[in-house]
C-alpha cells in the first residue's frame, strides 16, 4: 500500500503500459482514473482494479493536442477524484511506423498532438492545484528511441526527446514549489499481440537482459516515483530497458 490514499490520473490506460501503470497504482492503494478513448477496455481495467480490491473510475478522453480536450480531462478527472489529482502520469502516445520521406505532415502534426501537446497542455492543466498544496508528482513517459537511433522512428523519437526535455524543465518549474516531476524511459515492451514479438527479441540482443521487458517492469519504476519514497528524486528520467541504452554485451 505505497500509493495509499493518493489520488492518480493516468492517461493511455487502457492498454499496455498505462494499463499495467494503473493496475499497479490501484494494488498499492491509490484511486486511479483510468482514461483512453474505448469505454468498453476502460470498464475492463477498473474491474480489475476493483477486482483486486482497489478503487477507479473511468474517464472517457480523446488527447487530440487541443488545449480544450485536456482541461476537460483534467476537469473530469478531478471530479471523479473527490477534488483532487495528486500524481498525473503522462502515458498516451502514438507510433507511426513510416520513415522520414514517408511522413506526411499530417501525420507529423498529428503525432506531435497526441505525445507532446497533450501532455503539455494537461499538465498545464493539472499542475496549478498541485502547486496550490504544495505536493504533487507529475510521472512522464519517454522512451530508448529518444536517444539511440533507429530507422523508421525519427519522428516518435524527437516527441519522446521532446518530453524528457520537458520533464527537465518542469521539474525546475515546479519542483520548488513541492511538485516533483520525473519520467520513465521504457526499452523495448513486449507486444500485447504476437505480431511483433520476434523483432522484439532481435532488438533486444546485446543487451545485458537478453530480452524484451514486460508493461508489469514499467509499472513498478511508476509506482516508486509516485510514492513517498522518491521525494528527493527531481528532473530524472529512469531507464526501464534491460541495459539497451547504456550497456553492450556480445550477443549471442
Amino acid at each position: 500500500m505505497r500509493l495509499h490514499g493518493k489520488t492518480a490520473l493516468v492517461t493511455g490506460s487502457t492498454s499496455n503500459i498505462g494499463r499495467a501503470i494503473a493496475v499497479a497504482f490501484g494494488r498499492e492503494g491509490a484511486d486511479v482514473v483510468v482514461s483512453g478513448r474505448s469505454a468498453q477496455r476502460g470498464a475492463e481495467v477498473v474491474e480489475e482494479i476493483r477486482a483486486a480490491g482497489g478503487s477507479a473510475d473511468f474517464v472517457a478522453a480523446d488527447l487530440d493536442g487541443s488545449p480544450a480536450a485536456s482541461v476537460a480531462l483534467a476537469d473530469d478527472a478531478t471530479r471523479a477524484l473527490g477534488g483532487r489529482i495528486e500524481v498525473l502520469v503522462n502515458n498516451a502516445g502514438i507510433y507511426p511506423g513510416a520513415s522520414t520521406a514517408e511522413t506526411d505532415e499530417e501525420t507529423f502534426d498529428r503525432v506531435y498532438a497526441v505525445n507532446v501537446k497533450a501532455p503539455f497542455f494537461l499538465t498545464a492543466a493539472v499542475a496549478p492545484a498541485m502547486v496550490a498544496r504544495g505536493e504533487g508528482a507529475i510521472i512522464n513517459l519517454g522512451s530508448w528511441i529518444a536517444r539511440l537511433g533507429i530507422p523508421v522512428a525519427g519522428l516518435y523519437s524527437s516527441t519522446k526527446g521532446a518530453v524528457e526535455t520537458l520533464t527537465r524543465a518542469w521539474a525546475a518549474e515546479f519542483g520548488p514549489r513541492g511538485v516533483r516531476v520525473n519520467a520513465i524511459s521504457p526499452g523495448v515492451v513486449r507486444p500485447e499481440r504476437p505480431e511483433g514479438a520476434d523483432l522484439a527479441e532481435v532488438m533486444m540482443r546485446g543487451t545485458p537482459a537478453g530480452a524484451s521487458g514486460t508493461p508489469d517492469a514499467v509499472a513498478h519504476a511508476a509506482v516508486y516515483l509516485a510514492s513517498d519514497e522518491a521525494t528527493f528524486v527531481h528532473g530524472t528520467v529512469i531507464d526501464v530497458d534491460g541495459g539497451r541504452v547504456g550497456v553492450a554485451v556480445i550477443a549471442r
